[in-house]
């Protein structure tokens, strides 16, 4: 039998991934299940372009990864505009179903906690909400010992001659990224002098400006569907996810700014 579309896409496996919970069910479930999975999907896209991206700078060819950092930003523009499609649905619409999430949170986005880590927000207590799920559990104990995407940019730095210091080099890489006077006189250098790397400053620029937005717009979504109400799953809502804005993953890129 020839392959046909259906079976190499698996669609039949694919729309029998959206079982709602609710009695009825409720009609808002199913587009509240899609959303969330697609984001997953897209996530998980996001860490297979953020993995060869850091390759490729690893391997000193940052320009071939250019076409990764092209798609990761075309993404996070889709994700935010997925929120578009959610905020249709009004509080009253959420709140019909919203007990039959029971425990499940976001918050326990394994996939995005990934993200997080690959890009430098290491922080260890995430590992903690997954103790129960091992394989999950792995994949994030791996993502946080291992150098994040500004690690390999600036190992790639300094094979490019640029002094970059040897304990930010060999520095701890399970703790979060720290802004550098050093590092920064660098960028700045940069721009003035290397064009490439100035470019590459940039995309990592909207890089770290992209996911900001859609944290942005993503506390705002909460905001307007659930108000100042406890989370799914005992989280604290729109007050933890207003904690993690405007919190950059590569400071030293925004701090220059004053400087030239």
């Amino acid at each position: 039998m020839d392959l046909t579309y259906g079976d190499y896409l698996k669609i039949d496996e694919l729309l029998d991934l959206q079982q709602c919970l609710s009695d009825g069910p409720e009609h808002d479930e199913m587009l509240f299940i899609i959303i969330h999975q697609v984001y997953e999907l897209w996530f998980k896209q996001v860490l297979h372009e953020a993995d060869q991206l850091a390759v490729y700078i690893t391997e000193g060819e940052p320009a071939r990864g250019s076409h990764q950092l092209k798609r990761i930003l075309k993404i996070f523009k889709t994700l935010v505009g997925q929120l578009d499609v959610l905020e249709t649905m009004t509080p009253l619409e959420f709140v019909s179903f919203r007990d039959f999430l029971d425990s499940a949170s976001g918050f326990q986005s394994a996939q995005f906690r990934e993200l997080e880590y690959l890009l430098g927000l290491k922080d260890p207590q995430h590992l903690a909400h997954f103790a129960d799920r091992p394989k999950e559990l792995r994949r994030l104990e791996d993502r946080f010992g291992a150098p994040s995407l500004w690690d390999a940019f600036l190992r790639y730095l300094a094979n490019e001659g640029s002094a970059v210091p040897q304990e930010i080099l060999d520095r701890d890489v399970t703790q979060p990224t720290e802004s550098s006077p050093e590092v920064q006189a660098i960028l700045l250098d940069a721009y003035r002098n290397r064009p490439d790397i100035a470019q590459l400053c940039e995309s990592l620029t909207d890089l770290d400006e992209g996911l900001q937005e859609w944290r942005y717009r993503h506390v705002k979504m909460v905001q307007r569907t659930i108000g100042a109400k406890m989370g799914s799953g005992g989280s604290l809502g729109v007050e933890y996810l207003q904690a993690t804005l405007f919190n950059p993953v590569f400071p030293d890129l925004w701090i220059i700014r004053t400087e030239f």
